[in-house]
C-alpha cells in the first residue's frame, strides 16, 4: 500500500524526469544507464497471468495442481545502457548482490561504456537503480562520484521507472514459463 510519503516521492520524480526530458530531450534519455537482477531458474511454472484462460460462468473451475519441485536457480544481474547495449552478469548459484559485487559491476559497466558507448562517459551518465542496500551504501556512493556520474531518484516501489522490471525481465519470465533447463550452462544460453 502506498502511504503519502511514496505518493509524493514518486509524484516528484516523475516531474523531475520529464522537467528534464523537456529541458534535453533525447540527449537526457541516451544518458541513462540502468540495471537489475532476477532468478532464473531450471524449471520455470506458468505465472498466473500466463495461466489465465476464458471460459463460460457456469462451467466448473478448473484445479491448478501445485508444483512442488525445489528447481535450482541462478541469480542474473542484468545492467542496460541507453543505446541499446547490455551487460548480464550470472551469479555463481546461492550467491546473490552485494555492495563489492555491485561496485565490481559498476567498474565493468564503465570500462564496457568506454570502449562500446564512444563519447557516452563525456556526455555525463545518469544512473537510475533503486535504493537497495548495495546501491545506497557508502562505498557505492563514493564510487559513483568518483566516476562523476549522475543518480536519477528511483524511489520505492516504483518498478515501472526501471525498463529491466517491467520490459526486460517480465518479457525473460514469459518467455521461460513452463520451460525446462537441464544444466545452468543451458539456462545461461537461453538467456
Amino acid at each position: 500500500m502506498f502511504t503519502d510519503v511514496h505518493k509524493t516521492k514518486r509524484l516528484g520524480s516523475a516531474l523531475t524526469f520529464l522537467t528534464r526530458y523537456s529541458e534535453d530531450g533525447n540527449e537526457f534519455l541516451n544518458k541513462i544507464v540502468t540495471g537489475g537482477e532476477t532468478w532464473v531458474c531450471h524449471v520455470t511454472l506458468k505465472s498466473k497471468q500466463q495461466s489465465k484462460e476464458w471460459r463460460h460462468s457456469r462451467s466448473p473451475t478448473k484445479k491448478i495442481i501445485q508444483n512442488n519441485v525445489v528447481s535450482t536457480q541462478n541469480h542474473v544481474h542484468c545492467v542496460l545502457v541507453q543505446t541499446g547495449h547490455s551487460a548480464l552478469e550470472f551469479l555463481p548459484r546461492g550467491e546473490t548482490i552485494n555492495v563489492v559485487r555491485y561496485c565490481e559491476t559498476l567498474r565493468k559497466l564503465r570500462r564496457a561504456i568506454q570502449n562500446k558507448g564512444r563519447g557516452m562517459l563525456s556526455q555525463g551518465i545518469v544512473l537510475l537503480h533503486d535504493n537497495a542496500s548495495p546501491h545506497s551504501a557508502g562505498v557505492t556512493q563514493n564510487l559513483i562520484q568518483q566516476f562523476n556520474w549522475e543518480q536519477f531518484n528511483h524511489p520505492s516501489y516504483s518498478p515501472d521507472l526501471a525498463p529491466s522490471d517491467y520490459h526486460l525481465f517480465l518479457n525473460l519470465k514469459r518467455d521461460f514459463g513452463r520451460r525446462r533447463f537441464d544444466s545452468d550452462e543451458d539456462a545461461k544460453n537461453s538467456v
